[in-house]
């Protein structure tokens, strides 16, 4: 197996593969490698130069809506430490319970915090929505980090999600959503599964 991220490539191999046929697979797949190496230095990149600076007035994504980021210690949050306020279609701002002194990492951490919140919520919701749509009943829904994976299912019915898809919009979460739920009928990627994917989401290849 052959994986490429921006840290480059690995290869993964039964311990009798020679190192011959490693060689062998390299070569015959070496454009393909060359490709994909190119396109996560290019990633990379793009991720350094739109990396968050957690500071009043930051800017970010939550459902595909761009939120502005305030700190405000004078709020009378109801919430835990944070309210998102709707001003617009457009305008969106979360207010931060923080002092305007307070360190990035501070900032970043109420940030992710509630965004993981947020996460769950909708996760949950969009499980629920479509569980019975598919067919299946999941049991737990557990929030991931995972750096390359948005999300698995397990045949115990527990659902993983990467929780920055919540930067993501929601028709984006509901194909991740249905995906994963589709595994509880068939854990694999057989045309049966893609069958299933397509009974509740046909537009999913777009």
């Amino acid at each position: 197996g052959l994986a490429v991220s921006h840290e480059g490539l690995s290869v993964r191999a039964p311990r009798w593969t020679t190192v011959g046929e490693v060689d062998s697979l390299l070569h015959s797949k070496s454009d393909w490698v060359l490709d994909k190496l190119q396109r996560a230095r290019e990633r990379s990149l793009q991720l350094a130069q739109v990396r968050t600076v957690w500071a009043d007035g930051a800017q970010f994504d939550w459902l595909g809506r761009r939120v502005l980021l305030r700190l405000d210690p004078t709020h009378g949050f109801r919430q835990a430490g944070a309210v998102l306020e709707d001003g617009s279609v457009q305008a969106l701002t979360l207010r931060l319970g923080l002092s305007v002194s307070a360190s990035e990492a501070q900032i970043r951490d109420a940030a992710h915090a509630w965004l993981m919140r947020e996460a769950r919520r909708v996760f949950e919701e969009r499980l629920a929505h479509f569980a019975p749509l598919v067919g299946v009943q999941w049991r737990v829904l557990r929030l991931s980090s995972a750096g390359t994976r948005w999300g698995s299912a397990s045949a115990d019915g527990t659902i993983r999600l990467n929780w920055r898809l919540v930067h993501l919009s929601l028709d984006m979460i509901d194909y991740v959503v249905v995906h994963e739920l589709s595994h509880l009928r068939h854990m694999d990627h057989s045309p049966q599964f893609w069958d299933v994917v397509a009974s509740v989401m046909p537009d999913h290849a777009e």
